[in-house]
């Protein structure tokens, strides 16, 4: 590999490390929530790398400082990692929003002031001043990150909700329709009951009206039977 090439590999590490640290910062709004002591701040078990630029790409870089931008990478991490298992430590604010949330915590002996970026108990990035409008401005910077960091997650818990909801109506909807086509599966086979005992019951109507003609053409013939004997009888016996 030429020198020049070697120059460019390094010039692009060097571009891609600046972006990745530049990239991270996002602004959007944000709700600040007031915090009391510093039990609220999740501690951390260890320090994960999180993603350098905002989904979407639409993360706005904050205005920090380059000895800002380089304190995370001097220790700031671990620092306060340290401290905040003591006592000495408190917490000024802290705003979650999904997973991520800022803190501003302050070390009264120094009159030091460390706002955190986190994700769960991850401490991603840590900044610290004596300036408390500086702290407040890179507190309110931090937050308005975590809004735009959150942004994905919630909508993914929002979509998983009304998938869950969807499926669960899907659910009620077909078994409401098993339970309708059981109920007309029925009524089909009640009607089919009831037509075959119709045709049945017409069916023994026609022909009881039958035997009914018929015993009535019998009983005619039989009463004409009678009058004719009666007749024949009658006429036999001597009149008074």
């Amino acid at each position: 590999m030429d020198r020049k090439s070697k120059v460019r590999q390094i010039a692009l590490a060097a571009f891609i490390a600046w972006g990745a640290a530049q990239g991270a910062q996002a602004q959007a709004q944000a709700v600040e929530t007031n915090g009391g002591s510093a039990a609220v701040v999740p501690e951390p078990d260890t320090t994960t790398a999180l993603p350098a630029t905002v989904p979407g790409g639409q993360a706005e870089t904050t205005a920090l400082t380059p000895d800002e931008n380089r304190q995370s990478a001097a220790g700031n991490v671990a620092e306060l990692q340290q401290m905040i298992h003591g006592s000495e430590l408190s917490e000024l604010r802290t705003t979650y929003n999904g997973s991520y949330g800022a803190s501003m915590l302050f070390y009264g002996k120094e009159m030091t002031y460390y706002i955190a970026l986190f994700q769960q108990k991850n401490f991603w990035r840590v900044i610290k001043t004596q300036d408390a409008a500086r702290a407040d401005m890179i507190y309110k910077d931090f937050v308005r990150q975590t809004v735009q960091l959150s942004d994905v997650e919630i909508r993914r818990t929002q979509l998983e909700a009304q998938k869950a909801f969807t499926q669960r109506m899907i659910a009620l909807s077909q078994d409401r329709a098993s339970r309708l086509q059981a109920d007309l599966e029925i009524a089909r086979q009640q009607q089919s009951i009831v037509a075959t005992q119709q045709e049945q019951k017409r069916a023994e109507t026609t022909a009881l009206a039958q035997q009914k003609l018929a015993a009535q053409d019998q009983l005619r013939a039989a009463q004409r039977q009678v009058r004719e004997l009666q007749r024949q009888l009658e006429s036999g016996l001597p009149s008074h």
